[in-house]
């Protein structure tokens, strides 16, 4: 996509008249769109992203909102030892104008990462108490000598490792999508209630201690959890419908300590969030998941347009 003009109208159009009263931060310019089957798809990508990026420093907006996108973990060609961390070699020629963007406009690069998938797949030789951030003997990669208890950093890291190759030392990691399914198919191992509040638990308390990863800890994880909602109309497995923090109806599928640390202890450290379902908070949310709508159909247009 060369033609900066729609991604103008479409800021102009679907972010710019909500800035005042609205907090967006960042565009994503789709989801997981490099381990999709469309090379030509993939090869639009960059210059969506870079368009997007110019049309809104055109509107005086490139410093307040950045552009991104959102990437599933299976971009990796090699994930383990963390330090061997590589990109998959056919993805290369995509990632490369991609990294060289995110450098250059001080954006993250994000991925989608989910511990509970690699021990769906291979529960005799991944420890759960490790994917689910509990205490466990953890592993060491060879490499460093750097000591992983919990595989979500691994996997950060891994990221990381896999910039590096590509020589790239300057790009932040934030995880886009991570979290835990409290139901499943019965070949789901691990997906259940106790599980998934095991792990957003967890999670939440390494956010509010501003962790970071072994390789680097002095900067603090930056983490959005997946889902808000069960998604009950969403295709594929069981867990794929039971990620959510609440079902459609506001009532919590299990409590990770939202209502009480959040709502009454503004000093606990972790990220606040308003449980009373005002006006302000749903037309927020609504707006954020419209733009997100709105952006689908306007990058699908545009690859229509060729």
């Amino acid at each position: 996509m060369g033609d900066p003009v729609k991604a103008q109208n479409w800021i102009q159009e679907n972010v710019q008249p909500h800035l005042s009263q609205t907090t967006i931060s960042c565009i994503f310019v789709g989801n997981e769109v490099l381990s999709g089957e469309d090379n030509q798809l993939k090869s639009y990508l960059a210059p969506a992203m870079q368009s997007v990026y110019k049309a809104l420093g055109n509107l005086g907006l490139n410093k307040k909102v950045l552009v991104t996108t959102a990437h599933s973990f299976q971009i990796l060609g090699n994930s383990f030892p963390p330090s061997s961390g590589t990109f998959r070699e056919d993805l290369a020629q995509y990632m490369q104008p991609i990294l060289a963007f995110h450098s250059q406009t001080n954006s993250p690069f994000l991925i989608n990462a989910y511990p509970f998938f690699a021990y769906k797949d291979d529960p005799d030789h991944i420890s759960l108490d490790y994917v689910l951030f509990q205490p466990n003997d953890g592993m060491k990669d060879p490499g460093t000598n750097l000591k992983y208890d919990n595989m979500l950093y691994a996997q950060i890291d891994a990221v990381y490792a896999a910039m590096k190759a590509m020589g790239h030392t300057d790009i932040p990691v934030q995880i886009s999508e991570t979290g835990w399914p409290s139901k499943g198919d019965a070949d789901e191992v691990g997906a259940s209630v106790e599980n998934a509040g095991i792990y957003n638990r967890n999670l939440m308390q390494r956010i509010a201690e501003r962790q970071g990863t072994p390789a680097r800890p002095s900067v603090p994880i930056d983490v959005y959890v997946f889902a808000l909602f069960n998604e009950n109309l969403k295709p594929g497995p069981v867990s794929e419908r039971n990620y959510g923090l609440y079902y459609p109806n506001v009532s919590p599928v299990y409590d990770i300590g939202l209502q009480s640390n959040v709502g009454n202890d503004p000093g606990s450290g972790y990220p606040r969030i308003d449980y009373s379902a005002s006006h302000k908070n749903v037309s927020n949310t609504l707006l954020f998941l419209v733009l997100s709508l709105l952006w689908c159909s306007f990058l699908s247009n545009v690859l229509a347009i060729g």
